[in-house]
């Protein structure tokens, strides 16, 4: 079973990207809609540290980092930072992952999750102008409104919890460079996990 899970994530890792946005770009401005209703501009965040973290709660790579709170303590460690983490619903209606307000925010209470805001990119635009084609698929925006990472969220593209203590964070490894003045040693890897159900 494990083999299969990391067959399919090797295959969603190879999917092409729908656009090209580069280490060093200014990251695309966005307006998304969050379980409240309420818009989100990446724009209105500027001057702070930004996370994306594209998610689909039926996935089990998504299931793996929450499962196991691996996710929702890096959520917590760096919002207490003031650093913005959203996480972002690509799920077009209907299909896997695809939830209402109401259930997001249910997730979010159950899982102990703490994202700044969930947001919802029901036509998928914002996540295909990223290139973000796995959940999860995490990116990295600096203060000055620059992309610095993107890609996996860790070393070991499974879907077993107990890999999560031998692998890489990436999204650790980065912040803590980042956060201390060094330059971003590894800024692009390979995502991996369930593809974005666009």
């Amino acid at each position: 079973m494990r083999n299969l899970i990391s067959a399919i994530a090797i295959s969603f890792m190879a999917l092409p990207c729908f656009a090209s946005v580069n280490i060093g770009d200014t990251a695309p401005d966005f307006t998304l809609s969050d379980t409240y209703g309420k818009s989100h501009a990446l724009s209105d965040f500027k001057g702070k540290t930004v996370i994306l973290e594209w998610t689909n709660h039926e996935c089990p790579f998504v299931k793996k980092h929450y499962g196991s709170h691996n996710m929702q303590n890096l959520q917590e460690k760096y919002t207490k930072q003031d650093v913005i983490w959203l996480s972002i619903i690509s799920s077009a209606k209907g299909k896997q992952g695809a939830v209402t307000p109401e259930k997001a925010n249910q997730l979010t209470e159950k899982r102990k999750a703490h994202p700044s805001f969930v947001l919802f990119d029901k036509d998928g635009t914002t996540g295909k102008t990223y290139g973000a084609k796995t959940t999860p698929h995490m990116y990295i925006i600096n203060t000055e409104g620059k992309l610095i990472y993107k890609g996996a969220i860790d070393s070991i593209p499974s879907a077993d919890k107990e890999d999560i203590a031998k692998a890489t964070n990436y999204i650790d490894k980065a912040m803590d460079e980042y956060m201390s003045g060094k330059t971003v040693s590894e800024t692009s890897t390979v995502s991996y996990g369930c593809g974005i159900k666009y």
